[in-house]
Order: C-alpha cells, then structure tokens, then sequence
C-alpha cells in the first residue's frame, strides 16, 4: 500500500513540473474559415478544349488548344491555325477525311505563321497505293501551309496516313520535324529544315527531304527516297529509277535503289552501304568515302575521288557483271573491289595503295601507280613493293 502511494505522488509531481513549463493544450478553435489548397487546371496550364466533332476548327487566337474527340471531315480542312504562338495538343485523337475527292488539309497553316506546335495524335485519310497509283479518299494534306512559309514551327509525335498529296510538309524556315511517321501519300511524306527520328514510308515523291535528318528511314515507290543537305544514320529505299539515298554528307547511312539508280549519292560518305539493283552505282561519292560498301547488280559497286578502307563489288550473288568492283578517280588505299564478270576488280585512276582486286574475265586491280597491291591480273605503269 505504501509502494502504490509513492507512484502516486511522483505521478503528480511530473504532471504539475508539464503544466509549469508551459505543456499546456492549445485552443482548439479553428484560426479561420477552411481555404483550398490545390491549384486548379487553368492556373497549372491555361489551355482550350476543342470540342468539335464534325466541322472545321479555326484557331484564330494564340494560346494552348487540345482535342477532347476524334474529328471526322466530310470536306475541306479540319483545322486551320491562323494565328501566331499556338499551341495544339492533339491528345492522341485523330483527324479524319472521308472525302471522296481530296481537296481538303488535316491542319493548315496560315500565311506566314510563326511559333506554333503541333503534337501527339493522328491525321487519317482512305488513300491507298496500287499499281503504282495513289487513289481514294481522304485529305490532300496532312499537315502543310498556305502563303508564305511559316517559321519556328515543331511537329512531334504526329502520324500521318493516306493523304493524296503531301504527309507533312512546311518547307525549310526554321521548322522542326520529330518523332513522327507518314505512310502512304501521292507526293513527299516529310518536308522540313530539321527531321529527327521520323520516317516516310510508301511515298510518292520523297520519304524524307530536309536539310538535316538524323535516324530517320524513308522508302519512295517514285525515283527519289531521301534527300537531306546532312544525313546522319538514315536510310532510304526507291523502288523507281533514281537515287535511294542523296546528300551532301552522309554518315552511318543505307541507300538502296530497286529500279534503274543508285543506292547512295554523296560528296562525302563516313560508314555508308549502297545497293544498285541494276546499272546503277551502289555508292557514288563525288569527293571522299570512307569504311564504306557499295555493291551493283552490273554497274559499278563504289565509285569515288578518293576511296579509303573501301569495299566495292560489281554482279550480285556473283552473276556475271560488266561493272567494276571499286572505281577511284584519284586515290584508293586499303580497299578491296571485285567484279564478277569483265569489269575491273579495283581501278585507282591514278595511285592505290595497299589494295587488293580481283576480277573474273576483266583486270583484278589496275592504276597509274600501284603500291604495295595484290590483284588476280594487274595494269599500271610503275609498282611499288610487289613482286
């Protein structure tokens, strides 16, 4: 009884040492009215909803658009943007033409327009390829401009199909390109300045025609499939007589041409592979090509001014070809060229050094100056280091 007295006492004493300094219960009255604390969706991004299902959109005002359904056009455009810094979120809806005569663009830019954005969804018309002819429904454009070309525009994530004319076209003011894929359109799938990770399949015109692309793919069932000033891990496949890959600068690069063409034209090539289906040259570089392949069905494999660590083959599978395996109009050092019929297996105009050719009816390698070669049967004038 005592020990249970002494706790009670300490108890005390601790709850009246917690009062003295200060432990007191606070108020329990509310210091005001309850206020939000979640910003709402226009003060996180102010944007509009386009709530059109059926009629033309005209976005007349800068700002932040997005759909909130698919749009179906039986006529004409479905949006026109006619005013300067405009976004539009497509939301992954999809603008669609059953148009019976294409006339009409997916999203047209007005007249000289600057500083808009288009992304994410999908542009569809019914225009398919057969026989070598686009025909059917659906828009003439997917995305492309009237007037003046417009400026400062990005293009992302988009995909674009069966239009009669154009997939994406805006010309070269400053317009960017990325991340989306045109199929089968009359005309050129993607024209823009810069073109990144995109692709233009079954095109009539070019897959791709920009002044820099980088990782992008392009087929054509027309002459030309990819055209850029610089072209960086890309590739390019024509099934008409043309090129299957042109640019000033290629690297890391595949042209391939199925009809009458070349693979891969160039004026510099770093790492490239080009392939001719018949007289055409599998890789023509009009100044240097460097640790690069091409290969002709009877046309010269790889043609260049100076061939450096360089591959070229002439008759593919080894059917019989009057082409030469490799042709250097100045210097060829360190490559290799066949041919596997009456052509020449390596042809250094003027010097090749460290070189091997070989031919079966024709000369294996031949040069002014041969240095340090080997071929199946030479031609020169002087030799270095050989027997």
């Amino acid at each position: 009884m005592k020990t249970k007295s002494i706790v009670q006492t300490a108890a005390a004493l601790l709850l009246l040492t917690f009062n003295s300094t200060g432990f007191t219960q606070g108020s329990l009255t509310p210091p005001g009215a309850p206020e939000p604390t979640m910003k709402s969706l226009d003060q996180i991004e102010a944007r509009t909803a386009i709530t059109n299902t059926s009629t033309l959109v005209t976005i007349t005002q800068p700002g932040s658009y997005y759909l909130t359904h698919n749009i179906t056009i039986s006529a004409g455009d479905a949006i026109d943007i006619n005013a300067n810094d405009v976004t539009l979120d497509l939301n992954g809806f999809t603008l669609f033409s059953n148009e019976a005569a294409p006339t009409g663009t997916g999203i047209l830019l007005g007249n000289n327009v600057t500083d808009v954005n288009i992304r994410n969804g999908h542009i569809r018309g019914g225009v398919t390829y057969s026989g070598g002819v686009y025909s059917g429904s659906g828009f003439a454009y997917g995305i492309t401009y009237s007037g003046l070309g417009p400026t400062n525009i990005l293009i992302s994530g988009v995909s674009v199909m069966g239009c009669l004319v154009f997939g994406i076209d805006l010309w070269v003011n400053s317009t960017t390109v990325e991340s989306c894929k045109v199929a089968t359109v009359g005309s050129i799938g993607i024209n823009a300045r810069h073109v990144y990770n995109s692709s233009g399949y079954q095109c009539g015109g070019n897959g791709i025609f920009a002044e820099v692309a980088d990782n992008c793919e392009a087929t054509s069932t027309g002459a030309f499939a990819f055209f850029a000033y610089n072209a960086n891990n890309c590739s390019g496949t024509c099934s008409g007589g043309g090129i299957g890959l042109e640019a000033n600068t290629a690297m890391n690069c595949i042209g391939t041409c199925y009809g009458n063409g070349d693979g891969l034209d160039t004026f510099t090539a770093n790492n490239c592979y080009g392939y001719a289906n018949s007289s055409g040259t599998g890789l023509a570089a009009s100044q240097t090509a460097t640790g690069c392949y091409g290969s002709s069905v009877t046309g010269t494999g790889l043609s260049a001014v100076t061939a450096n660590n360089c591959y070229g083959v002439s008759g593919y599978n080894g059917s019989p070809s009057p082409g030469h395996g490799l042709y250097a109009s100045q210097i060829a050092t360190g490559s290799f060229g066949q041919s596997y019929g009456s052509g020449t297996g390596l042809w250094g105009y003027n010097i090749a050094i460290g070189c091997y050719g070989i031919s079966v009816t024709g000369t294996g390698i031949r040069a002014n100056i041969l240095n340090s070669c080997v071929g199946s049967s030479y031609l020169f004038n002087n030799k270095y280091n050989m027997p």
